[in-house]
């Protein structure tokens, strides 16, 4: 599933299409839609916004697009009229004069009004974005310590969108090594200074992996790793899809295991259990 880094870049690549544009024709592949899209024919774009895996676009007269990637869905952009060669099945399609943004495979896509996106049932119970920009570590810090989320183990609440809307399987694995605590501690459990390396590194990490498009490893270390001229997947992450290799920091081969149904990741040395 794409994580907040992807959703964000995906975001960016629509707006440079449709944002401030006028939509000239809509298709549909959901029946449900098709009511909603007929007010968006002929409107404009404000702007295009995402909150943790979800984007949203906002129209001229206070309807917006909501839609969740979930496991298959894709945003895709072409100029209008060649459409891109795929199989995936077209779910929404926002065709400007000269271009369109084309989502396939989603389904949990809807049209809303405002006062109907205050009641959302996912975007009024996830978190603060990993993204936003004026998220402070401070923020996250009093979030790990409250009592709704300091005994709950770091791997659960890293998952959780609830806790921060846009971490998934790699950013969780990736941001705990990078803070030096191991996925089966609680918050309750870390000292002041863990919970500070815990919270800064969850905003650097996220931010880092959209400003690079997918890469968590430390700026120094990226240019060092791309001398190597190694694949993209085998240059990209700390820990993370590392299963066995040696430490990026210290050499000790990297664990794979599971928790929460989901694999994760991690340095015994880096990330000591005590």
């Amino acid at each position: 599933m794409p994580e907040g880094p992807e959703i964000r870049l995906a975001a960016d690549k629509i707006a440079k299409v449709i944002e401030g544009q006028q939509i000239e024709d809509i298709e549909v592949g959901l029946p449900h839609l098709t009511q909603g899209a007929a007010k968006l024919k002929g409107r404009r774009v404000e702007q295009v916004e995402t909150r943790g895996k979800a984007m949203l676009i906002h129209f001229d007269n206070q309807l917006s697009v909501y839609s969740h990637n979930q496991l298959y869905g894709v945003w895709m952009t072409a100029k209008r009229g060649e459409l891109p060669a795929t199989k995936r099945s077209l779910r929404l399609a926002l065709h400007t004069k000269e271009k369109s943004a084309l989502l396939y495979s989603a389904s949990d896509i809807g049209i809303y009004q405002p006062e109907e996106l205050l009641a959302h049932p996912f975007l009024t119970k996830i978190g603060p974005d990993i993204l936003q920009k004026n998220l402070k570590w401070q923020t996250l810090s009093k979030r790990l310590l409250s009592a709704r989320f300091c005994n709950r183990s770091l791997s659960a609440l890293y998952l959780d969108q609830h806790f921060v809307a846009g971490i998934g399987n790699y950013l969780r694995s990736e941001i705990l090594f990078a803070a030096g605590v191991h996925p089966d501690y609680k918050p309750k459990q870390l000292t002041s200074e863990q919970i500070e390396a815990l919270a800064k590194q969850t905003i650097a990490v996220g931010k880092r992996a959209y400003k690079t498009r997918g890469h968590t490893v430390p700026t120094s270390m990226a240019t060092a790793l791309a001398k190597t001229k190694g694949s993209y997947e085998s240059v990209r992450f700390m820990v993370f899809n590392r299963e066995e290799l040696p430490c990026r920091e210290c050499v000790t081969p990297i664990i794979k295991a599971q928790r929460n149904g989901r694999r994760i990741y991690w340095c015994k040395s880096c990330q000591p259990l005590i």
